[in-house]
């Protein structure tokens, strides 16, 4: 991909339709926000059907548990959103899931004509630190055959970026609702407030 600014980016992701014309049953456009120059990045799933018909990523429930956990970590909502950068694996919405609760998981082929995408957002905004959010966006990071409790409350560096991931905010999953499960997240939340110090302690 040979995009020059993150404003060409974002337009080439508004413009993409590989999954439609590949039969992917999704609805666009591309949900994302965010600016140059941000220090966090957050990498979701995959936007929900109310981010894109409002066009911000983590609008609705899953927003709110979300900002729940960043405002511990001492990150305010309107600031973040202002001013860091919020992106997903895949950028427009899968659809519900047949036969079970949620929307549904993008499929590899879906996430590999993503992927370029966000290396390239990755790239061009050079965040500090990225929380990838649920488990699509954590196995960009960490091996799929790590449970989510042996991942959530730890850190790692890729490429000189730190990574704290976070467990899919979504009210479909139980995860986070599991006491000691909670105990994993608040260890995860005092790590991204340790980087939230560190970073904007150098301006």
């Amino acid at each position: 991909m040979t995009t020059q600014t993150l404003p060409e980016l974002h337009k080439q992701m508004r413009a993409c339709r590989l999954c439609l014309d590949d039969g992917h049953e999704i609805t666009p456009p591309a949900v994302f926000s965010g600016v140059m120059g941000a220090r966090i990045m957050t990498i979701g799933q995959a936007p929900g059907i109310t981010e894109v018909e409002v066009g911000r990523p983590f609008n609705a429930g899953s927003g709110q548990r979300l900002f729940k956990w960043l405002a511990d970590a001492g990150i305010e909502e309107d600031w973040f959103r202002a001013t860091q950068y919020m992106t997903s694996v895949t950028k427009c919405y899968p659809g519900r899931a047949k036969g079970g609760s949620g929307d549904r998981v993008p499929g590899n082929i879906e996430q590999e004509f993503c992927r370029p995408f966000l290396d390239r957002e990755i790239e061009l905004v050079n965040p500090a630190l990225m929380i990838p959010i649920g488990r699509l966006a954590i196995n960009l990071f960490f091996p799929k055959s790590k449970k989510l409790t042996e991942i959530i409350g730890t850190q790692k560096q890729v490429q000189g970026r730190w990574v704290v991931p976070l467990p899919h905010s979504s009210g479909a999953s139980r995860w986070h609702q599991i006491e000691s499960n909670r105990l994993l997240i608040e260890k995860a939340v005092a790590l991204i407030a340790e980087h939230r110090q560190q970073i904007f302690a150098k301006k």
